[in-house]
């Protein structure tokens, strides 16, 4: 016999309309109510019908998440967290992929997310001020990862303050001629991550009295194989570095590899820092900046859960990043490094790699 929202409501001994807040999650019923309702469930096995409760409740127990690449690292790290944080809550995650102008353009234009989701989740994804009042339309709870913008709650780090403390790390070791790997030219444009990382790499330069030299910023594209590419390019040049700050591991992993490539060792002939402490980067003994990628998802998914239950106000995290010291750096070195294998092909060994 299927058991119904009135069978229930009759052996918690309360209203079908409390055993149906209780069980979504909704406000104004006590903690004792609730458990009393959910035992009753449990006890005859009774399971939420999803059409239903969207019916009488206007809830769909979905959020949209809004993301400008599916494929990399970061993204899906904290996509996973927000999908782990959102199944134990009972909700689906609905994903918009946004990396592309025309798709960003008509996902803004035409709002899919509406009626389709309780909130939205945007990662790393900057709004201009017509997406900012696209999103804010559709009066949801809406959370950032990576951007802070008024009237929506964010999760953040300090990209700026991040990199210094790489630069200085070097600086401190003793290093004076500092490269950068960034990501200047990766889609779309308003990614601030690259530009924010630029910014510290070059307080710290600033800071220490160091010169400024733009042949020493190569784009790497936030890929391994670019970041192979530009440590090649970096490695042919005159006066090569003696260390490279990169602004992502998967750049600072091709960097490893076009440095043994060419004969040379880190860190007795170049060092090399990264940035995120991805899964990789300890087995490679990689020296990074760590920050907490998987559990930003995790808190921005529980910034618009506790606004859907109306426990909370929109908020802003800044969570904090350190270096972690491995093995890829230490003091420069008196001797100039030299190269074992020609630039060119260094380079073209490079070229014709891909992705890991």
């Amino acid at each position: 016999m299927t058991v119904s929202i009135e069978d229930v409501a009759a052996r918690a001994g309360v209203s079908t309309a409390t055993v149906s807040r209780a069980l979504r999650g909704l406000p104004n019923v006590s903690e004792l109510t609730r458990e009393r309702v959910r035992d009753a469930a449990r006890a005859l096995d009774y399971v939420v019908s999803p059409s239903a409760s969207s019916l009488a409740t206007g809830r769909t127990s979905t959020v949209g998440v809004v993301v400008p690449y599916v494929g990399r690292w970061f993204f899906g790290q904290v996509i996973s967290g927000a999908e782990t944080a959102l199944r134990q809550s009972g909700f689906d995650l609905l994903l918009y992929t946004v990396g592309a102008e025309e798709s960003r353009r008509r996902f803004f234009e035409e709002l899919p997310v509406r009626r389709r989701v309780d909130a939205v989740l945007v990662l790393s994804l900057p709004l201009t001020d017509a997406e900012v009042a696209a999103i804010a339309g559709l009066r949801l709870p809406t959370a950032m990862v990576g951007a802070s913008v008024p009237g929506f709650s964010s999760v953040r780090i300090d990209d700026v303050g991040g990199a210094s403390k790489a630069v200085n790390h070097l600086i401190n070791l003793g290093h004076q001629r500092i490269a950068m790997i960034h990501g200047a030219g990766i889609e779309p444009a308003q990614f601030t991550a690259p530009e924010d990382r630029r910014r510290g790499y070059l307080s710290a330069l600033a800071s220490a009295g160091l010169d400024y030299d733009s042949s020493l910023q190569v784009d790497g594209g936030f890929t391994l194989a670019g970041g192979e590419r530009a440590m090649a390019s970096l490695l042919s040049s005159k006066h090569p570095p003696t260390a490279v700050f990169a602004q992502s591991d998967e750049m600072a992993f091709g960097a490893l590899r076009a440095i043994r490539r060419a004969g040379l060792r880190c860190p007795e002939d170049v060092s090399v820092v990264g940035f995120d402490d991805h899964e990789m980067a300890e087995m490679l003994d990689l020296t990074t900046v760590a920050q907490p990628v998987t559990e930003q998802g995790v808190l921005a998914v529980g910034h618009i859960l506790a606004e859907l239950r109306g426990e909370a106000a929109p908020s802003d995290d800044l969570v904090p990043t350190h270096v972690v010291i491995r093995g890829t750096t230490a003091p420069p070195t008196a001797k100039p490094m030299r190269a074992r294998v020609p630039a060119r092909s260094v380079a073209r060994s490079a070229g014709s790699s891909s992705a890991g």
